[in-house]
């Protein structure tokens, strides 16, 4: 990418929200990238929150958010959250961001979900879907003694998060996880379960969670 591109929101509510989304994304992956992409008028915001293994991905959790913007470049690039903050500290309470220029290389990011070929599965409701994330949070901090390496606790957080649910529709609770973190489940508002070959979703009104 070069020279300077630009997204208009339309409304600083939508910088904002952005900055919220990448918050809590930082949070579940520290020092972690976000891809931005442009689709006609629509930008999708996709992080991941849990970083899968392997060649495929496997266990990957990317957060997904889908917004209609008022005007923006062509765009599909991998920046860093630290560069974005800047970028969104530094255009203040405006509505139009300057996306940063340098990239990074994730192996995530080349991890693309299908647009479409969906089936249904079944709702949860949000109230379930944050039960099943904080019994697995639940579990990575007791089964994570003070001292132990980095490489036990890696293990153990995938063990945790690959685990299927005891819910109807039956859910990897990494699933769970990254709507719980990202914001996105309302207790009392049904999430949205869907597959699609070696892809499971979990759709609500504030975004999408995906796994492979």
């Amino acid at each position: 990418m070069t020279g300077t591109v630009h997204v208009d929101f339309g409304d600083p509510r939508g910088m904002s929200d952005l900055g919220t989304f990448l918050a809590r994304a930082g949070r579940a992956n520290p020092g972690g990238a976000v891809r931005l992409q442009v689709l006609g008028g629509l930008l999708v915001t996709t992080v991941a929150v849990i970083e899968g293994s392997g060649l495929l991905g496997e266990g990957t959790v990317l957060g997904m958010r889908v917004v209609r913007v008022a005007g923006a470049d062509e765009l599909d690039t991998t920046v860093s959250f630290a560069a974005v903050n800047d970028r969104l500290a530094r255009d203040g309470a405006g509505a139009v961001l300057s996306v940063p220029p340098m990239t990074v290389r994730v192996p995530w990011s080349g991890l693309t979900p299908p647009r479409d070929g969906w089936e249904p599965v079944g709702q949860l409701d949000g109230a379930i879907v944050d039960s099943i994330a904080r019994e697995g949070i639940s579990q990575v901090a007791e089964g994570a003694p003070e001292g132990a390496g980095g490489h036990a606790v890696d293990a153990l957080r995938r063990r945790v998060w690959a685990r299927m649910s005891e819910t109807v529709p039956p859910i990897p609770a990494g699933l769970a996880f990254g709507a719980h973190v990202l914001g996105f489940t309302v207790p009392g508002q049904p999430a949205a379960v869907a597959a699609q070959g070696r892809w499971t979703r979990l759709s609500t009104s504030r975004g999408h969670v995906l796994v492979r």
